[in-house]
C-alpha cells in the first residue's frame, strides 16, 4: 500500500511538472508601465515551419514552403478575428491585417520580417505594438491511421505536435515585454480556425492586453 501510495504521488508530481514545463510565459520588469501606452496593436503574419517525423512519399518542399506561408497568414487571420471578437475584454485595438500586410509589403519587408528590427516595423505599420508569432510543428503520425481510428473509435489521436510562441514588442523602443511559449498537440481534423481558438484560448489567461 505504501508503494503505491508513493507511486501515485511520483505520477501526480511527474505529470504537474511536464505541465509546466509545456508552458512558459515572460514579463518584461516594465511591462505594465509599458502596455499602458498601447492603444494601437498589429498583428504580424505567424512564421510557421512544418517538418515530418518520416518523410512522405512524393514530398515537395516547395509546396511544403507555400503551405507554411498559407497557414502564416491563416493563423494571423484567426488571432485576429478572435482579439476582434472578445474587443470588448481588451484595453487595445487591433489593426485590420489586410492593412497591416499591405504597408508591410509596400515597404519591402513583408518577407524580409526577421531581418527587421520591431521598432521599425511599428513606425512603418504607424501601430504602438506588435505582436509577432511563431509556430513549428512536426507531423509525427499517419493522418490516414487517425482518420481510421476517428471511424472506428470516435478519436484519432495527434498527429503533429507544435510549439507555438507569441511576443508583444513595444513600437517606441522595439523591446520584447511579453512572451508566451506552449506545446501544442494536433489532431487530423484540425482547421486553422480551430487551432487557433484552441490556441487563443490558452494564451488569454496570460494575455497582457485583458481588462
Amino acid at each position: 500500500m505504501k508503494h503505491l501510495i508513493l507511486f501515485s504521488t511520483l505520477l501526480f508530481f511527474f505529470f504537474i511538472s511536464n505541465g509546466q514545463a509545456s508552458k512558459q510565459t515572460f514579463k518584461a520588469p516594465n511591462m505594465q508601465a509599458t502596455i499602458a501606452r498601447h492603444k494601437t496593436v498589429a498583428i504580424l503574419p505567424v512564421k510557421v515551419t512544418i517538418s515530418y517525423k518520416k518523410l512522405p512519399k512524393g514530398f515537395d518542399a516547395e509546396g511544403n514552403r507555400l503551405e507554411e506561408l498559407k497557414q502564416g497568414i491563416n493563423i494571423q487571420e484567426g488571432m485576429y478575428t478572435y482579439l476582434l471578437r472578445k474587443a470588448k475584454s481588451y484595453t487595445i485595438t487591433c489593426q485590420d491585417v489586410e492593412k497591416t500586410n499591405i504597408l508591410l509589403k509596400k515597404a519591402g519587408v513583408f518577407d524580409k520580417l526577421d531581418e527587421t528590427l520591431k521598432d521599425s516595423i511599428c513606425a512603418i505599420l504607424k501601430v504602438d505594438a506588435v505582436i509577432g508569432a511563431s509556430y513549428a510543428y512536426e507531423k509525427t503520425g499517419s493522418e490516414a491511421g487517425a482518420i481510421a481510428k476517428s471511424l472506428l473509435f470516435g478519436f484519432g489521436g495527434s498527429v503533429a505536435s507544435g510549439l507555438l510562441i507569441m511576443h508583444i514588442n513595444d513600437g517606441k523602443t522595439g523591446e520584447l515585454v511579453w512572451r508566451f511559449t506552449k506545446e501544442m498537440n494536433e489532431g487530423v481534423f484540425s482547421s486553422a480556425n480551430d487551432m487557433v481558438e484552441r490556441m487563443m484560448r490558452k494564451v488569454a489567461r496570460n494575455f497582457p492586453y485583458e481588462k
